[in-house]
């Protein structure tokens, strides 16, 4: 077996933090996710650390823009409509300004308070790489069976093997070590993580605290969440 092995984490006091979320066409959901970064960025834990959101809008044609001027956030644009291509380029942009650690969400979830202080804290603790888990908390638009089955099958605990861009965080050494993200429209997540576990590093799995997304039906990637519910409701023989 492999030995983990720790690149950097962060040492303990004032560290640099990215906040990274790749957007495509959310100005109904961005400011949900915006709110809750501001707050995430505010906690306590976070006192002498530097914090900067990152949103690369992707193909975007419609409000997100200026709703990310709105709060005073960095935007980036993408022509690509390609999510790993975008955060590539928000981590490539954030690296360039010294981050340490690079934490990614999506436009259409909503981080909890303790998000980023949750990932300080394992940093320190030595892990090169945060993978969280996600909650839905809206299935007005899935069937009851479609929540039924993915509720029964997914695990919010300690040691979980499920990966999320929805939340996700690593040092700097990590990802570089590994060259990023693969320019994929979908699965970049999974590929990274299988990147750093072929490298040793160690990576934290979380139960908690988890990140809200949403169980919309339209899929901005081919085999993103809303696929995966997608693909549930087919088998389970829903229209």
């Amino acid at each position: 077996m492999r030995t983990a092995t720790s690149l950097s984490g962060l040492s303990t006091g004032p560290a640099a933090f990215a906040v990274i979320v790749p957007a495509h066409n959310e100005a109904r959901l961005l400011p949900r996710c915006l709110d809750s970064i501001r707050e995430a960025v505010q906690h306590g834990t976070l006192a002498h650390a530097t914090v900067e959101v990152i949103v690369v809008l992707d193909c975007c044609n419609d409000a997100s823009e200026s709703i990310v001027a709105s709060y005073g956030y960095r935007a980036l644009r993408s022509a690509h409509r390609n999510v790993g291509l975008a955060r590539s380029m928000g981590a490539a942009f954030a690296l360039g300004r010294g981050a340490q650690w690079l934490s990614f969400t999506d436009a259409d979830s909503a981080v909890p308070v303790d998000w980023l202080a949750s990932q300080y804290r394992l940093a320190n603790a030595g892990s090169d790489a945060v993978c969280g888990t996600i909650v839905v908390d809206d299935w007005s638009q899935r069937s009851s069976a479609c929540m039924s089955r993915h509720e029964a099958a997914y695990q919010r605990i300690d040691g979980h093997r499920h990966v999320h861009g929805a939340n996700l965080g690593l040092s700097a050494a990590a990802y570089l070590a590994v060259g990023g993200f693969a320019p994929l429209r979908t699965g970049e997540d999974a590929a990274l993580l299988a990147a750093l576990e072929g490298i040793g590093v160690a990576i934290a799995r979380p139960g908690n605290p988890s990140v809200v997304t949403s169980a919309r039906e339209e899929a901005r990637a081919p085999d993103g969440f809303a696929a995966f519910l997608n693909a549930i409701e087919h088998t389970s023989g829903i229209t």
